[in-house]
């Protein structure tokens, strides 16, 4: 039983749905019929060089501030 993404054409509610062959899927808000399959996107690891690198401590980044003046981390 695959999980398939909708938008329901009535109300524009966006949801999942767990789906069986034998079943048609409704909206949970307005129980409408009328669905727009979604396009999926999986999230996934790059290991290849066009991946951006991952961020790493603070203070590397180099910003001229010194560390934590970049933003990227929040101190309280």
């Amino acid at each position: 039983m695959p999980i398939y993404e909708y938008a329901c054409s009535g109300c524009g509610h966006q949801f999942e749905a767990l789906v069986r062959s034998d079943t048609t899927p409704q909206c949970p808000h307005c129980h409408s019929v009328e669905l727009e399959k979604q396009l999926s996107v999986f999230a996934t690891t790059a290991s290849s060089a066009s991946a951006p690198p991952l961020p790493g401590p603070c203070g590397s980044c180099g910003h001229p501030d010194g560390p934590g003046a970049c933003g990227r981390h929040a101190f309280a």
